[in-house]
């Protein structure tokens, strides 16, 4: 993929009221944020889902993507406390987060939860966000046979449909620094190849998510296709760094180039990171 995409999970970190505030913050930011608005950089955020609904509407006219922080493996019925996938998707979600390693160990969900629920989310239309990980350090040989095993089970039986894969090696979840970056690398290299050989998930791609921070996207480079951020993102400036940064790595890889110098000499017109604001994608790439 061509493209850079960051994603934010606010978890239970906030109350209402400084959601809608921290909504309205970012949103005001990414408007005038070119990598944002011509699709070099993909936002998404998953906040709570009484959250869902204000976080749509102060993102309304962003090409930002708002999802659910878990979704029901049943259409409807008696499942007190549960939200179907269709109803996320009514109200304007466009993802939805499965297989969480806090939804594994605090709520004992299964393999098998983990592939319903992914089957629910593509039959509503609705991009997975398939968190996947080891829970103990391994070598990245063994961690990359247990984290493709779990992306393999996930999509057993699933329609077609593209979806958000999260490496999240679940020992790295909190910790003060990520995975090593070798690490990731091999790890994240797999289940590219594991989504690239099934003609069904075109337009997959592979983010890492542990204790991701500023810095990592670059350190990375084309190891992986974006990060999946956590607290560092409650700043909404901090997050605004990674958003450059992945501005930057999107320009690196070619997805964008700067626009050809003044005659009178004047400075290109830039974003945050000194990313070009003209973006033009080579024909045949993914915007």
């Amino acid at each position: 993929m061509s493209k850079v995409t960051v994603g934010v999970s606010l978890k239970m970190y906030f109350g209402h009221e400084r959601a809608r505030a921290w909504f309205d913050e970012v949103a005001a930011l990414v408007r005038d944020h070119p990598a944002i608005r011509d699709g070099v950089v993909e936002l998404f955020i998953t906040p709570t889902y009484l959250q869902v609904l204000p976080a749509v509407a102060a993102f309304a006219g962003t090409p930002v993507r708002i999802g659910g922080q878990d979704v029901s493996a049943e259409e409807s019925g008696p499942f007190t406390g549960e939200v179907s996938a269709a109803e996320l998707a009514e109200v304007g979600a466009t993802i939805a987060e499965i297989g969480h390693a806090e939804r594994r160990r605090l709520y004992g969900e299964t393999e098998e939860v983990t592939a319903a629920k992914t089957r629910a989310a593509l039959r509503a239309g609705l991009t997975p966000l398939l968190c996947i990980g080891e829970t103990e350090r391994f070598e990245p040989a063994d961690a990359t046979i247990i984290a493709v095993a779990q992306l393999r089970s996930a999509l057993e039986g699933a329609d077609a449909g593209a979806v958000l894969v999260a490496y999240e090696p679940v020992w790295a979840i909190g910790a003060p620094e990520p995975a090593g970056h070798e690490h990731i690398r091999k790890v994240a290299s797999a289940l590219r190849d594991a989504l690239q050989s099934d003609a069904a998930r075109t337009g997959s791609v592979v983010i890492y998510g542990g204790a991701a921070g500023p810095g990592l996207l670059t350190a990375l480079g084309d190891a992986v296709d974006g990060v999946f951020l956590g607290r560092f993102a409650h700043d909404p400036a901090a997050l605004m760094t990674v958003l450059d940064e992945a501005a930057d790595l999107a320009l690196g890889r070619g997805t964008v180039r700067r626009p050809a110098q003044e005659p009178s000499g004047a400075a290109d017109p830039g974003w945050h990171g000194g990313v070009a604001e003209t973006v033009d994608a080579p024909e045949g790439a993914d915007r």
